[in-house]
């Protein structure tokens, strides 16, 4: 009896011989995919060249399929951690089959498939024949090909398993692809890469539906808090609003299709199953063919916090804040410029003060500049001059026709005060004047009022330089209704969308690997963001092909910090991490999933930060 590997070479010698698939040597979905490439009239022995989309091209792909690339990164990096080995590479692409990204190990990287398997690679049936990726975004379903079943010989040395990822609304979303050379078929990869491309499909259906009432359940209730469990989204008067594939699944023998009444499909009435969900978190359901659920509403209290109306958003300035601890920060300060309170902000050199003071000034809604002043640099002879302005003549040196001042230049907007912990303390006092009554009087010139929304900033102990009279315990007062603190690079989640930001400025047709970020963010940054941009601007200029790789990297740099992967407590973690990122930093949401507790969430966060660090 034939092996696999012997029917698929007898198939391939009838293809390359004669031009005919022949049924009995293949698998359904091979041959289906063989007989396609045929009737394209594909060669295979002569494969096209590989279409490798440019940097802009790629870029505008990504920025189309944000969101579920952004939770498929979350799943991605998952994968790695617990399925990658030798020359491996987990990727995902868009429904035409171009790879938007991907995490590789250095074995396959360096590969002969490296060149091949890289973000902006199409990876379509019609261009590149069987292959899984291409394949699954056809057939609508994963999978498996292995060795020769590729249609092209040149590929004949992966073994690929994909599956499509879809939209609540059935679409397709993208694929999810796991490759490595064939020296085995990964057949164990195969219900990993199902569960992460549901984990995704999952993650999709909850953004999609955050402002609705979203109802998980399960025959079991040790289930309704994974990927077992069915999803259901109704409105607040119990009208169905989608369903995901598991709860279809688990309603079988109902119709199921939006627009129906929740008492179509369960006996209990809708209003009592909503009222008794806020007194218990899990309750018994029936359906109308008697199967029994388990159910819970996973957003109920979310869905009923009272609304305000939405403000105008600010101005878009550059700041960059997808890490929680950040976004906690950016709306503080959002309702406090609205409000005109005087602004302080702390943080280390290098990790956005002035990007977020011009952000609070956007927020404000003025219509005045933002005026920044180096308070460490003023001359202690010119302060009043540079502050207030003067005269024409008013004094030797003055120029012809005056000067306004920053404090009048920065009427109707902002004076952010920069390194105002090394003010000297003779500008304190002065300082301390204008903030009694914002009146500004030029040297030789009347006095006028002044309407000025004030941010300060600094990288100084300032409790340290009170103590030791170098700063006024009075003037802080003034200066720190709202006092924030910008954390370090290193302890921010969204390293990767600082990355994006900054080099999307530097050299807009320039991108970077996945896997080059998360060697960089394993690197200690001592001058935080504004160290990470100058060191992107010196990778731009070794970028091959418009792409910033590893190699560039450990060429200027040397290799990252060294670090063990691959334990039972690495995969719990990477589990934890993915999870908290879909959910979008909720801790609760990601403890009621994952079925673990708060405290456990922080731990894995925390070591997480930890092992970024230095």
């Amino acid at each position: 009896m034939l092996s696999t590997e012997e029917r698929v070479a007898l198939a391939r010698r009838e293809l390359e011989r004669h031009g005919t698939v022949p049924a009995e040597l293949l698998s359904p979905d091979i041959l289906e995919s063989w007989k396609r490439c045929a009737d394209v009239q594909l060669d295979p022995r002569r494969p096209p060249p590989l279409q490798i989309e440019g940097a802009a091209v790629l870029r505008a792909a990504r920025q189309r399929h944000e969101l579920v690339l952004r939770l498929a990164m979350a799943e991605m990096h998952s994968l790695h951690s617990q399925i990658a080995g030798t020359n491996f590479v987990i990727a995902f692409a868009s429904p035409d089959g171009m790879l938007l990204d991907m995490v590789a190990d250095d074995s396959f990287r360096t590969s002969v498939h490296g060149a091949s398997i890289r973000p902006g690679a199409v990876w379509s049936e019609a261009r590149c024949g069987t292959n899984a990726l291409g394949t699954a975004s056809i057939v609508r379903r994963q999978v498996l090909v292995h060795g020769a079943e590729h249609y092209f010989p040149r590929f004949g040395g992966l073994t690929c398993v994909a599956s499509p990822v879809f939209t609540p609304n059935g679409s397709l979303a993208g694929v999810l692809d796991a490759s490595s050379d064939c020296r085995s078929r990964q057949e164990h990869t195969q219900a990993l890469v199902a569960m992460a491309a549901a984990q995704i499909e999952n993650g999709l259906f909850r953004r999609q539906h955050e402002n609705d009432l979203l109802i998980a359940f399960h025959s079991r209730s040790e289930y309704v808090h994974t990927l077992s469990a069915g999803l259901l989204a109704v409105d607040r008067e119990g009208r169905v609003l989608a369903l995901n594939g598991r709860a279809k699944n688990l309603l079988q023998g109902l119709t199921t299709t939006p627009g129906q009444r929740f008492e179509e499909l369960f006996l209990t009435p809708f209003q009592s199953f909503l009222s008794e969900s806020r007194r218990q978190e899990h309750q018994r359901l029936e359906d109308a063919v008697g199967s029994a659920f388990v159910a819970t509403i996973e957003n109920l209290r979310s869905t009923e916090m009272p609304r305000r109306a939405a403000a105008p958003k600010p101005a878009v300035t550059g700041f960059v804040a997808h890490d929680p601890a950040v976004q906690a920060i950016v709306r503080q300060v959002e309702t406090a410029a609205a409000r005109k309170m005087p602004i302080l902000i702390r943080g280390e050199t290098g990790t956005g003060k002035e990007q977020l003071a011009r952000h609070a000034h956007a927020a404000s809604g003025r219509s005045g500049a933002f005026v920044p002043v180096n308070c460490a640099a003023l001359p202690e002879s010119l302060v009043e001059a540079e502050l207030f302005g003067y005269a024409e003549g008013s004094f030797t040196g003055a120029r012809r026709g005056g000067a306004i001042g920053l404090v009048k230049e920065a009427d109707g907007g902002t004076l952010f005060l920069d390194e105002i912990g090394d003010m000297p303390v003779t500008l304190q006092a002065v300082l301390l004047r204008l903030l009694d009554d914002w009146t500004v009087r030029p040297i030789g010139g009347a006095r006028a009022k002044v309407d000025v929304f004030l941010v300060s900033a600094t990288n100084a102990t300032l409790d340290k330089a009170i103590l030791e009279g170098r700063f006024r315990s009075d003037l802080l007062y003034r200066l720190n209704t709202l006092e924030v603190t910008l954390p370090r690079l290193q302890d921010r989640t969204d390293f990767d969308a600082i990355v994006h930001h900054l080099l999307s400025a530097i050299d807009p047709d320039c991108e970077i690997t996945s896997a080059t970020i998360a060697n960089l963010a394993a690197r200690p940054w001592p001058g935080n963001i504004r160290e990470l941009r100058n060191m992107l601007a010196r990778f731009t200029l070794a970028a091959t092909d418009g792409f910033i790789d590893e190699a560039a990297v450990g060429a200027m740099i040397g290799p990252p910090p060294h670090k063990t992967s691959g334990s039972l407590q690495d995969i719990q973690r990477a589990r934890v991490l993915a999870v908290h990122s879909e959910t979008a930093g909720n801790i609760s949401e990601t403890a009621r999933r994952l079925g673990i507790s708060r405290n456990t969430v922080y731990r894995a966060l925390g070591q997480s930060r930890r092992d970024s660090g230095p």
